[in-house]
């Protein structure tokens, strides 16, 4: 099935004031797309800037605002989701990616909106015991998750599946990767170690590995899910798999310092972690080694998009571009100095 977004047509995008929903926005209205945007009071507007965007306030966890902003809206985009690795009350991402979720999409049914892009992640896809490339058939069961983050993209996955077979849900599922790329506006944690290493602040690494991929690219994804995706299937977006290493190496290069070459083993590291996640607890800021970070760095995270190529046409740039055009951003934005 091949659905056109014609223009006009009213698409509601959530979280279209962060990282990757700006992205799907602005991809929307490339197409000419009336779009408007559900943001929290407390989101930052500097990706909205010179955008032709309708904006709402609502939160996921209040279903009038999301009746309100669902008023007359023809197809939805769910990119909104509490992306942390760590919170200080770690049920607050568990409200908002999975309650959020379902009542989000309670609210859609109800409204008639006809076709839905959900955005999931690879994070609900299962990599250990993994030989190679893992693909869409890797479902993560909750109770496998590592952290938070990890468990409540599984069990709003899992929540959005049981829509679709039980009520009809006109959902397609997207699966990013590890977007990286311009308009990293709060940063995400993956923006804050592209930060950290051009400061040259990261002088060691974990052997570890993960998939990168442009936020455009996979922006450009949500799109093709949305006209040629089947309803209950699920994509994965994303770009090259490489090694944490070969990531900073190419940070350094660009931002003109020396790539780090001392790798570190994670054993000692774990009193550190815990440690930060000490602190953190009093400063209610975000550190940036955690217990569950260092867990997952155990894994390569590495993922295949051959489905989204074959089903999507779907295709991603060089990762070394959007690493590139991130530093470029962060250094106007005034992230680097």
């Amino acid at each position: 099935m091949y659905v056109s977004l014609r223009p006009g047509d009213l698409t509601l995008v959530t979280g279209g004031s962060g990282f990757l929903g700006s992205a799907v926005v602005r991809t929307l209205l490339d197409r000419g797309a009336k779009v408007r945007a559900l943001v929290r009071p407390t989101s930052p507007r500097g990706n909205f800037s010179g955008l032709d965007c309708e904006i709402v306030v609502g939160d996921l966890t209040d279903p009038a605002s999301l009746e309100s902003a669902l008023q007359g809206v023809r197809y939805l985009f769910h990119v909104a989701a509490d992306y942390r690795l760590w919170a200080p009350d770690p049920a607050v991402i568990v409200r908002a990616n999975v309650e959020g979720t379902t009542n989000l999409f309670r609210a859609a049914l109800s409204a008639g909106v006809e076709r839905i892009v959900y955005t999931s992640s690879v994070a609900a896809l299962k990599v250990a015991g993994a030989t190679a490339p893992v693909d869409e058939l890797a479902a993560l069961l909750p109770e496998e998750a590592i952290g938070t983050y990890k468990r409540s993209k599984t069990l709003a996955e899992r929540a959005v599946e049981e829509m679709i077979r039980r009520e009809g849900l006109p959902a397609v599922i997207v699966n990013p990767t590890t977007p990286i790329g311009p308009r990293d506006i709060r940063p995400t944690p993956t923006g804050r170690i592209l930060l950290d290493a051009a400061r040259g602040k990261i002088p060691a690494f974990v052997d570890t590995g993960l998939n990168f991929v442009h936020v455009d690219d996979v922006a450009a994804g949500h799109l093709l899910a949305f006209e040629r995706g089947r309803i209950g299937e699920r994509y994965i977006l994303g770009g090259e798999n490489l090694t944490l290493q070969e990531l900073l190496g190419t940070v350094a290069k660009l931002a003109g310092r020396r790539a780090p070459t001392l790798k570190l083993p994670r054993i000692p590291l774990y009193p550190l972690a815990f440690g930060a996640e000490t602190l953190a607890r009093l400063t209610k800021k975000e550190p940036l080694l955690t217990i569950d970070g260092l867990r997952m760095s155990s894994y390569r995270m590495f993922f295949t998009s051959a489905k989204a190529e074959r089903e999507l046409g779907y295709r991603s740039r060089p990762y070394q571009e959007a690493v590139s055009e991130a530093l470029a951003w962060f250094r106007v934005a005034g992230y680097l100095t």
